[in-house]
């Protein structure tokens, strides 16, 4: 299946039987483990924070809904972009870096755009070297197109659109920087997929310029064209379920689901934690102050005040450097998993929405067979009659 070919991201997916805390295979010697992906993504504002905890509470492991065989191997590729051996030779012939973000004021709207550099020694670039300007929307186009091109390839997340509400301000430098990190870092994956990377769309994403991309995106299916893909969409998904879908793929989908829903709990409590420890922090840096001038008016008992102002300050510095672990090292990668987890159910419908067409197709040619030998059958016994009856009228023209 092409499903096989799979981006650089974060942590596989736990195997079978191993949950959440399955242990991950020896590294190798001579090999250093890749990264975590970091770069924060924004995420949607949460709602039911009390629900969660509870159906979070009530199965803390994912071991009873993987089905996974515990004897499956691990295929070379997965351990390939598990591990990156230090002595494993460059062979990287297309960098990307996405910088210098731009805002954009019309009567309309506000937007940013960020430069898109391209150096490449491929041999069906025109040139080695292009510098190209983007917005989000562009992004947006490209996934689009990637995965109507290669339907069952896990394409590369995208940071959301919006973003919590109260963790940072839109159009922000925080906010700006956050999110061209994660463009960054989706381009980056592309370029380095054996598949994605040598796709037309992503090529002229690239190296045209504004008005030649918005050219080539209106040379894409119309409204008819599209309405009819949702059609068939939707009537597919009204016919039920896969008839002949393989056990391996059952066995994937009911993982996910439980993964999916166990993942965006724990990324919807760690982004409450953050927010509550903000809240704290910014309650503290007030207080401070007001021990420190309240000392000076209360001599007696300064020195206690003072010692007060002190270890709230302490507290201060404390929580903002845990806010920044937090930030930075846990938020960002358990928000990955649930982008990912999303990709990987969509994979998992458009494989099913394949099927269901296949089936459909085997069922149509299946009538079709039967309709025609039913009529081979007809004529048959038609040919059969007719020729009974004319040996019977030579009879009876032979008799005097």
């Amino acid at each position: 299946m092409e499903a096989e070919g799979r981006v650089p991201g974060p942590p596989p997916l736990p195997p079978a039987g191993g949950g959440i805390g399955a242990e991950l295979p020896a590294i190798p010697p001579g090999a250093a483990r890749a990264p975590l992906l970091g770069a924060p993504a924004e995420v949607l504002e949460l709602d039911d924070e009390e629900d969660d905890l509870e159906v979070f509470s009530k199965d803390t492991s994912l071991a009873e809904a993987n089905s996974f065989s515990p004897s499956m191997t691990i295929s070379p590729s997965s351990m390939i972009n598990q591990y990156k051996f230090e002595d494993e030779p460059e062979l990287r012939d297309l960098f990307i870096t996405v910088d210098d973000p731009e805002s954009h004021i019309t009567a309309i709207e506000t937007f940013i755009t960020y430069r898109v550099i391209t150096k490449t020694s491929r041999g069906e670039f025109d040139s080695c070297e292009y510098e190209v300007r983007r917005r989000y929307q562009d992004f947006l186009w490209l996934k689009s197109k990637l995965e109507e091109a290669h339907p069952t390839l896990i394409i590369p997340p995208l940071p959301e659109k919006f973003i919590m509400k109260g963790m940072v301000e839109r159009f922000s430098d925080e906010f700006i920087e956050t999110r061209r990190k994660a463009l960054h870092k989706f381009l980056n994956r592309i370029a380095d997929h054996p598949t994605l990377t040598f796709n037309e769309d992503f090529k002229i994403f690239l190296t045209a310029q504004a008005w030649e991309l918005s050219s080539h995106k209106k040379q894409g299916p119309g409204l008819l064209s599209r309405m009819g893909q949702t059609v068939r969409a939707v009537a597919s998904s009204v016919r039920g379920g896969v008839k002949n879908r393989p056990e391996m793929f059952t066995e994937m989908n009911d993982y996910m689901e439980t993964f999916s829903q166990k993942i965006n709990v724990l990324d919807k409590i760690a982004h409450r934690i953050y927010k509550e420890e903000r809240e704290y922090f910014n309650e503290m840096k007030e207080y401070g102050p007001i021990h420190t001038l309240w000392s000076a008016s209360e001599e007696d008992i300064a020195d206690s005040l003072k010692g007060v102002a002190s270890c709230i300050d302490k507290c201060c510095k404390a929580t903002e450097k845990r806010m920044a672990g937090l930030s930075e090292n846990l938020l960002p990668i358990l928000h990955e998993y649930v982008l990912y987890s999303e990709i990987l159910m969509g994979v998992l419908k458009r494989r099913d929405h394949i099927q269901s067409e296949l089936d459909s197709k085997i069922d149509a040619l299946a009538n079709k067979k039967a309709d025609k030998d039913l009529c081979l059958a007809t004529w048959e016994s038609f040919l059969a009659s007719q020729t009974v009856d004319c040996h019977g009228e030579e009879d009876s023209e032979d008799r005097p």
